[in-house]
């Protein structure tokens, strides 16, 4: 898709250019008042425009410029969407996170308590990722988990038994209806012990990534030198949050199909009932 309209628009909003406009309408007027033909002026901004407009919106310079620009204003939005999300945690959930973000100043205070130094190296600037990649897990968790605690395991367990029973006894021309329950009720248990595998990944990547802040602090007051901050496996942690992110991807759809097949069997229930009468 051809974005230079994107790039002559962003480029003409440009506090300079609405400067250098302003000044040649400004120019113009004084040109008048002053008994000087005032197209000269204007003239003469026309076609500092043009070759404003023509240069600054294809430069490459420019397009990495307004490129930045867009990646920090959708980090923004993240950013205050992500504390938006806070604020709907209950209060234990709030607490880890906070608590998370208060050793992370720790981290970074203590760093530069013990080396002496004003920056940080560039691996404990990736704790700021991470604490973000865990109120996202956080998040993902508690939906899971809200989503299991919705669903009766054993009351599912009875009725596909029963829904067997039945099935085997039942004659030929209610056979295929019954049989449809059953497969909708197995579904129902393989998609439930998928859904709890998921939480139970999750649940042991958030520990990780707590107890993984917690020993970044405690090489950070300890390490003899610098240095050895860059032996903390950083990179490895993310990659392994990366993963578990791509997995509860590909699980995402199992939820939405066990609410499915919870609609399928609450529709079928109703003939079964007037069937036993």
């Amino acid at each position: 898709m051809d974005q230079k309209p994107y790039y002559w628009k962003e480029a003409f909003k440009e506090s300079v250019n609405v400067a250098g406009l302003l000044l040649t309408g400004i120019g113009a007027v004084f040109a008048a008042t002053s008994g000087i033909d005032p197209f000269w002026v204007i003239g003469a901004g026309l076609v500092a425009e043009g070759a404003y407009l023509a240069t600054v919106p294809a430069s490459g310079f420019y397009r990495r410029i307004i490129a930045s620009r867009n990646r920090g204003l959708l980090d923004e939005v993240r950013k205050q969407k992500r504390m938006e999300l806070i604020k709907t945690f209950d209060p234990r959930e709030r607490e880890a996170v906070e608590y998370l973000s208060w050793m992370k100043n720790q981290i970074g205070s203590n760093f530069k308590k013990f080396t002496r130094l004003d920056e940080e190296p560039p691996q404990l600037r990736e704790l700021e990722a991470t604490w973000e990649a865990f109120v996202d897990l956080l998040d993902e968790y508690r939906r899971r988990k809200m989503h299991l605690r919705s669903i009766n395991r054993q009351a599912v367990e009875n009725q596909a038994r029963q829904a067997e029973r039945t099935w085997q006894q039942s004659d030929d021309a209610t056979k295929p209806l019954h049989e449809k329950n059953v497969e909708i009720l197995r579904r129902r248990l393989q998609t439930f012990d998928d859904i709890e595998k998921s939480v139970k990944r999750v649940e042991a990547q958030l520990q990780t990534i707590e107890n993984f802040f917690g020993l970044v602090n405690d090489q950070v007051v300890t390490m003899p030198t610098p240095e050895h901050i860059a032996a903390l496996d950083f990179d490895g942690l993310l990659s392994q949050i990366e993963v578990t992110r791509g997995i509860l991807q590909e699980t995402a759809p199992v939820m939405t199909q066990l609410d499915s097949l919870n609609r399928e069997a609450t529709q079928l229930r109703p003939s079964f009932v007037a069937e036993r009468r």
